[in-house]
């Protein structure tokens, strides 16, 4: 197992510094300044020069590529010389541990720094921090919502294979499926926030934070998640359905799962200690696979509901030509969607004995 993740993680690098190289290459082939998107049009040619000296963006591409990777990257090369292009800056880190000391240059251990906001002159890691996890919390609610309704209706479907129910059930999912999502999105908030909202108190914008009306401080809202991850997980719960139903037809024609009927177990011991285990390989595919779509393609729904989260972000600095908080963005999602399938792997692992003796 641990030779497993390993290798996992040797992979899931590979990926990341693929897409932090490609993300490089095309933003540096833009013909956007960021100096003069921070200065204006009509800034003079001495301030411009002024940013790009700040900014790194004096210095040869290929020097301003390793300096990217040496700031995001834990273990970075850095040389004490002033005059070198690898000068070791501690002001852009917060804490640095030196690891090996050869000469004037170092190999330090810090925490990875994504660089400042061309805007806001903000650090990025503190822009994305709140939008990491108003996202992550959303998508999180939104598969959670998916999963649970999707194995319900997908056994409930299975049991009555080829009745009204299970037309009913999958007439729902097909609409579901074919429905976008922004346009769920405005017509869930119309009808529950609009039409109903003397019965559901819900509102149609609102984020995981809030002040009340007297502007008294922030409060968490978890209200204000109900909407948005009820929108988000329509289609996800459409695919967990049918995948559910079709596994657990298929289990359903095994030898143990008629072993356990001639025992005389009920029909929920059967399903529940036998037949559901042995459905839920595809679907925990599908569930990884949606929740890192659901983590990178919120936009809509974040913006409908007016939800705090990366895709607003991203949007927002696409707009103003802001790359390091594109380019750090792009990174997170990266480094997250690798996780997400090594862990996906090891719960792969636990569910099936076979996959499990690969893994050792």
């Amino acid at each position: 197992m641990f030779y497993f993740i390993l290798k996992k993680l040797f992979y899931g690098l590979l990926v990341v510094f693929g897409v932090v190289s490609l993300v490089f290459l095309l933003f540096n082939i833009l013909p956007a300044d960021p100096a003069r998107m921070m200065l204006g049009q009509r800034a003079d040619k001495e301030s411009i020069e002024l940013i790009h000296k700040d900014l790194g963006l004096d210095k040869p591409k290929t020097v301003q590529y390793f300096n990217y990777l040496n700031d995001i990257s834990p273990l970075s090369f850095h040389s004490d010389k002033r005059e070198s292009n690898f000068f070791f800056d501690k002001t852009k880190y917060s804490s640095s541990l030196t690891i090996l000391k050869i000469k004037n240059s170092r190999i330090v251990l810090k925490k990875p720094y994504l660089r400042r906001s061309y805007q806001s002159k903000r650090e990025v890691s503190s822009v994305l921090y709140e939008a990491f996890i108003n996202t992550f919390i959303l998508a999180l609610a939104s598969i959670l919502f998916a999963f649970v309704v999707g194995v319900i209706l997908g056994c409930i479907s299975s049991l009555y294979a080829d009745t009204w129910l299970d037309r009913l059930i999958q007439f729902l999912t097909s609409a579901g499926m074919s429905i976008p999502s922004f346009f769920a999105a405005i017509i869930i908030a119309w009808f529950f926030a609009f039409i109903l909202a003397d019965w559901t108190h819900l509102s149609m914008f609102g984020s995981l934070k809030e002040v009340d009306d007297l502007g008294n401080g922030e409060h968490i809202a978890l209200k204000n998640l109900i909407l948005p991850a009820l929108t988000l997980g329509i289609r996800p719960l459409a695919v967990i359905t049918e995948l559910t139903k079709s596994t657990m037809l298929e289990v359903f024609r095994q030898d143990y799962i008629k072993t356990a009927k001639a025992k005389g177990l009920s029909t929920f011991n059967i399903i529940y200690h036998h037949a559901l285990k042995n459905a839920l390989n595809p679907v925990i595919t599908a569930i990884s696979g949606w929740f890192a779509s659901l983590m990178a393609g919120a936009v809509f729904v974040e913006y409908i509901f007016d939800w705090k989260g990366m895709g607003v972000v991203i949007v927002n600095s696409l707009e103003t030509y802001d790359f390091p908080v594109i380019m750090a963005s792009l990174l997170l999602i990266s480094v997250f969607l690798v996780l997400i399938n090594i862990v996906t792997d090891i719960i792969y692992g636990f569910l099936d004995p076979s996959v499990r003796k690969k893994m050792q």
